[in-house]
């Protein structure tokens, strides 16, 4: 709101005229109507102003890098990371943060009255190949052994599937040391769903049903949704109609706020790794496969080894006007078949029991048939600001090539941190 000095306080008149931009100030005095000339109606306190008869002056600052009352598009991007702090001041990052805040708000009171249960799992766990490269964590208690950072909570929440958590969810932090792509970050943030006994159809309706819900009371006046029910479409159709396994269906692709929702379905469950001279696993190891009416275990696996490319997953995406917002898909719960899936994949038995025999062990007291899905939370709210970048919708992003422009990040340790850590840097 405004604040208007004026001679009649002669102290604090003069010290006013000292006041700079971004200054923090400690302001008292009367609450006025504003002359009917001078009230602004676009302002939401443009009727009133504040009479100052006290001021104190908190904090002097500095002239700040670059300009705040702008959008800041116009500003490299390097040099608003660098001073994000300043940069999140401008009302655009403001009401980014906040939308982002009453979608995650709006997450839980949604699934809380679907009677899931909002569940933390670790952030420090094991190293284990599933997709990505793994962030490491050297461990100073034991010697030559390193923690990792989550790629995500996959094996945690199957294994509260295990427990008989029948219905999970979490707003799960997600870690991926993977070279430059683009609109990606080493770390995001993810709704991650788990349901038992429930099928692809009941876990993409209730996706469905939250993103419906998402849109309608956040973004109500602004967005349109394309098509309800979202269309499902086969990966091979989306492949061949659209070049791509995340086609943007609007008409008019240079609509912002029309939000073109679909299910990619059918995926295969094998892709070739060409470099690797093998198959690996599409989406990962634990997606349940697409079994043939009547087809046994034993039987599947035989058409596994004879034809994988033709084997389809019980995968699916969530896409939006070309971009990826979330995946999932039914589950393995059978350890035979989790076994064969990973041993097709090139790995030795003994490297299945030593890397996941703590899921295949849990298997065997009696594990439910389940499923999920993970969600982005950076992209949609991106989609929802017409912003051209996650990094737009996160308060503190890293650049392209994962470096923390503000705090300088990542960093050298120090001799005694090194040695404390058993660790020698080899240059």
């Amino acid at each position: 709101m405004q604040v208007v000095f004026t001679p009649g306080h002669k102290e604090v008149y003069a010290l006013a005229q000292t006041l700079r931009p971004e200054w923090v100030v400690k302001v008292s005095g009367m609450v006025k109507e504003r002359p009917e000339k001078l009230a602004n109606p676009k302002l939401p306190t443009g009727k009133i102003e504040l009479e100052a008869t006290a001021l104190e002056v908190l904090n002097s600052a500095q002239t700040p890098p670059f300009a705040l009352d702008t959008d800041g598009y116009e500003i490299g991007e390097e040099h608003r990371m660098k001073y994000r702090y300043l940069d999140l001041r401008r009302d655009r990052m403001k009401k980014n943060l906040m939308m982002r805040s009453g979608i995650i708000q709006m997450m839980r009171r949604f699934l809380g009255r679907n009677n899931f249960i909002e569940i933390e799992t670790p952030i420090l766990t094991r190293s284990t190949p599933e997709g990505a490269r793994d962030y490491v964590v050297p461990s100073r208690l034991h010697a030559g052994k390193f923690y990792a950072l989550p790629q995500s909570p996959q094996q945690y929440k199957q294994l509260l599937m295990v427990a008989g958590i029948d219905r999970y969810f979490q707003i799960a932090r997600c870690f991926r040391d993977e070279d430059t792509r683009g609109d990606r970050q080493p770390e995001f943030t993810q709704l991650d769903i788990e349901m038992s006994f429930a099928d692809q159809n009941q876990i993409l309706q209730l996706v469905e049903d939250l993103y419906i819900d998402i849109v309608r009371h956040v973004d109500r006046d602004k967005k349109k949704i394309h098509q309800v029910p979202f269309p499902r479409i086969t990966y091979k159709e989306a492949e061949e109609k659209w070049k791509s396994d995340k086609p943007d269906l609007r008409e008019n692709t240079k609509d912002p706020n029309e939000l073109a929702f679909a299910y990619i379905v059918d995926f295969p469950l094998f892709e070739w790794k060409e470099s690797e001279k093998r198959w690996d696993a599409t989406h990962h190891p634990f997606t349940a496969p697409q079994f043939l009416k009547g087809e046994t275990t034993e039987a599947f696996i035989r058409r596994m080894k004879e034809d994988p490319g033709s084997v389809l997953a019980q995968q699916y995406d969530l896409v939006c006007n070309g971009y990826e917002l979330g995946g999932g898909s039914i589950r393995i719960h059978d350890a035979k078949l989790l076994s064969a899936i990973f041993e097709f994949m090139g790995h030795s038995a003994s490297a299945v029991r030593e890397k996941f025999g703590h899921m295949l062990d849990a298997f065997t007291y009696g594990v439910p048939p389940h499923g999920g899905m993970a969600p982005g939370i950076d992209r949609l709210v991106m989609l929802l600001m017409n912003e051209p970048n996650i990094r737009e919708v996160i308060a503190f992003p890293k650049t392209g090539d994962g470096r923390d422009l503000m705090m300088d990040g990542p960093s050298g340790l120090e001799e005694r941190q090194l040695k404390e850590l058993h660790i020698k840097i080899q240059k």
